[in-house]
């Protein structure tokens, strides 16, 4: 399930957490699953669509907002994009 994955990689340090590192990330290696926020704006999640398909890595969006995905992750600010490495 996507909650029990999420909150899995960041207990294990295993998640890229941000807009930015994430695109870095994914263009530099093959995540395991990206994520991101359903209120992300609309030229991100395409960016980030595209470079998930062009690395054939798992993409979900997760049923909340920005702030919502922040604290899911137990982190007190905002996140946008969540990248699960492989």
């Amino acid at each position: 399930m996507l909650s029990e994955e999420i909150q899995s990689a960041v207990k294990g340090k295993n998640a890229v957490i941000g807009y930015k590192e994430s695109v870095k990330f994914i263009k530099l290696s093959s995540p395991k699953l990206i994520v991101v926020a359903n209120n992300i704006q609309q030229e991100k999640r395409e960016e980030i669509e595209q470079n998930a398909k062009l690395s054939k890595s798992g993409f979900e969006i997760f049923e909340g907002t920005s702030r919502e995905l922040g604290t899911f992750c137990g982190v007190p600010y905002p996140v946008s994009v969540l990248v699960v490495k492989g």
